[in-house]
């Protein structure tokens, strides 16, 4: 999915994030497909469970004091979260920015 000459330039120290982040996109794209194609096959699965996934965002944001995280203004504002909301979050480790 990287290609030398795409626009946008990550800094090195990004490179790893973005393969990460790159890598965990393909695989949602592929189990979201295969999900489709087994349809009904798939005791207790039902296909008007994928509206849900199709308003869903992928980013990377830095864990703050306390474990929290931050959505950012664009992601809330496309899938119209507010305060006080409930969403569902799927954590992917990308890097570990410690000093062991």
């Amino acid at each position: 999915m990287t290609d030398e000459n795409d626009v946008t330039m990550w800094p090195p120290m990004f490179k790893g994030m973005q393969e990460a982040s790159e890598q965990a996109i393909e695989s949602q794209q592929e189990m979201l497909q295969q999900m489709m194609s087994a349809g009904s096959g798939m005791p207790g699965f039902d296909m008007n469970q994928l509206g849900a996934m199709s308003q869903m965002a992928t980013f990377k944001t830095r864990v703050q004091s306390g474990g929290r995280i931050s959505i950012p203004d664009a992601e809330r504002e496309a899938l119209d979260i507010e305060e006080g909301d409930i969403v569902q979050t799927v954590v992917l480790p990308v890097k570990r920015n410690r000093t062991e």
